[in-house]
């Protein structure tokens, strides 16, 4: 008698796949908006705008002498310009039916948030090409903590303040250089709490000298295996929230499915940024 073994190959031609739980593309998420000049107070797209009253100057007078008036007017330093950001998934009707695994809407929703704060997060680490305070470094150069230092002196000497913090923000790579360093430099980094434990507490690697230092893989980095960083304090960038991110389902009958449509208006950039030094150095990966 012919034995009859039944096996995974008779019903694989029909039987449902077997699906994995699926992976979102990686990214940092946001951090900048919390180290830069941060406004919530309007909607729509006028414009807002900077402006910085003109200097008085003490003189020596003599006993009697009259006092004479100065000019006291504002001047425009800086404009912010909102724009509207979006992106739409379509999904249909029988893809929301056959993922039996994946919660697709969901998933897809997820995924809208995520391009968004992406979108504002990279924009605002661009600024910082911007800031008119000075370059530090050059193309294929490797970071020192020398240079940080460096533009810590120019944004001070611009500022006329040294009690105010700075942040640093570089591409992880380039932090990786400073890192080795710190036992040979003698730089001692200590850990602040609040920002351990704020919302910048992913990217923040430690503080010396009164300036924070920040982490991030979402700086550009050019054909030349190099990147932008930068230093700077708080008012030196901006970030004008007029409309926060939306994500809003539409149904589309004709086409038998759901369109996702996410939004934000916004506007970014620099706002005081003679403040600011841009970190020019290489951002190579490292290999040791």
């Amino acid at each position: 008698m012919t034995t009859q073994l039944n096996t995974a190959a008779d019903v694989s031609a029909f039987a449902l796949a077997v699906q994995e739980d699926a992976v979102f593309v990686e990214r940092d998420t946001n951090f900048m908006k919390t180290l830069v000049q941060t406004y919530g107070d309007r909607t729509g797209i006028n414009t807002r705008k900077n402006f910085k009253y003109s200097a008085g100057t003490a003189k020596t007078i003599g006993e009697t002498d009259d006092l004479t008036s100065d000019a006291f007017t504002p001047a425009l330093l800086q404009t912010l310009t909102p724009g509207e950001i979006g992106e739409q998934f379509f999904i249909s009707d029988l893809r929301i039916e056959t993922d039996t695994v994946e919660n697709i809407r969901n998933d897809a929703a997820t995924e809208l948030g995520a391009a968004a704060a992406y979108k504002v997060e990279t924009d605002l680490l661009g600024d910082m090409a911007n800031f008119t305070g000075g370059t530090i470094g050059a193309a294929g150069t490797t970071i020192t903590w020398g240079y940080v230092f460096a533009a810590a002196t120019k944004s001070r000497a611009a500022m006329k303040n040294r009690g105010l913090p700075l942040a640093c923000v570089l591409h992880e790579y380039q932090w990786h250089a400073l890192a080795k360093a710190v036992s040979v430099a003698g730089i001692t980094l200590s850990q602040i709490p609040d920002r351990v434990t704020g919302l910048g507490s992913a990217w923040y690697v430690g503080t010396a000298a009164n300036i924070s230092f920040y982490a991030t893989t979402n700086i550009s980095i050019d054909g030349s295996d190099d990147a932008k960083g930068g230093l700077f304090p708080r008012v030196a960038l901006a970030y004008d929230e007029r409309r926060a991110i939306r994500i809003e389902p539409q149904r589309d009958a004709s086409r038998r499915g759901w369109e996702l449509n996410m939004s934000a208006v916004y506007a970014h950039g620099i706002w005081r940024p003679e403040y600011g030094v841009t970190l020019l150095f290489d951002a190579t990966a490292p290999t040791s």
